[in-house]
């Protein structure tokens, strides 16, 4: 791997020769490493930094690695990840991998294979990049509903109830594809900003008003129903299509209300 692309492999490990050996030896094959002994250490890390793979021990002091991994999901921080452990059940490998782990090795393993698995998760990873188009959205993915209009991710398009298709934002995309991933939900803003842009992207909850007000508007002049898509002042926003929720129903949400709420 080339200098400049040298991926960071964050190494949680309770056993700290063990840590060191794994470090040691990513590091041979054109890796960076940071190695922890605990959960707590590690999440402090990922909270604040861009790592490419995990790899996660089970067996921790302060916390399980499913915990782990669980624990940094609720926060938006999605790392890829491999589970090394010592235990051959094959309930924990099946949990590990339904937890959405990449995959699993078990003690005693050797560097080699640790270092291909290692190696071909970090390719699988990429290539799934590169149909990115924001943090939660991905040209991959298959057309969906929103408000009577049809969402087409693969084209970068939108066709409207009118019969009219436009083109359609990348950060558009993200914010309708997490709002209809989330029906009858109560999005805060803040939620949506880590989903579309990421955990660690300075983004202000006005920026994010201003695409919701360009979303609204285009649906209105393309004659959607946006009466399920509904502002909670102070708070964020609901999409519920199938009008279960309270929530929102006392603001209207034409686009020159959108447009003076926001």
């Amino acid at each position: 791997m080339s200098r400049e692309a040298k991926p960071l492999i964050v190494v949680v490990e309770d056993e700290t020769e063990l840590a060191n050996l794994i470090s040691l030896n990513l590091e041979e094959a054109g890796m960076m490493t940071m190695t922890y002994n605990d959960a707590a250490a590690a999440t402090r890390f990922l909270k604040k930094n861009f790592a490419n793979l995990l790899l996660l021990d089970l067996g921790l002091p302060d916390q399980d690695g499913f915990a782990l991994m669980e624990s940094l999901k609720k926060t938006n921080i999605e790392v890829p990840t491999i589970f090394v452990t010592g235990n051959h059940s094959e309930l924990n490998i099946v949990k590990g991998l339904e937890l959405g782990g990449d995959d699993y090795i078990t003690k005693p393993f050797s560097f080699p294979e640790l270092i291909a698995r290692v190696q071909a998760v970090l390719r699988r990873t990429e290539t799934l990049k590169d149909h990115k188009v924001t943090k939660n959205a991905s040209l991959a993915e298959e057309p969906f509903d929103f408000c009577g209009a049809r969402v087409n991710p693969q084209r970068l398009e939108i066709q409207y109830p009118d019969g009219e298709t436009k083109g359609i934002g990348r950060k558009e995309l993200g914010i309708l594809q997490y709002l209809y991933s989330n029906p009858g939900i109560v999005l805060s803003r803040k939620s949506l900003i880590h989903a579309v842009w990421g955990i660690h992207a300075d983004v202000r909850s006005r920026s994010l008003d201003q695409y919701i007000v360009k979303i609204r508007d285009s649906l209105s002049k393309g004659n959607a129903d946006l009466s399920p898509f509904r502002t909670i002042h102070g708070v964020g926003y609901i999409y519920d299509p199938d009008n279960q929720s309270d929530a929102g129903k006392e603001e209207k949400t034409g686009p020159a209300t959108a447009q003076r709420k926001n």
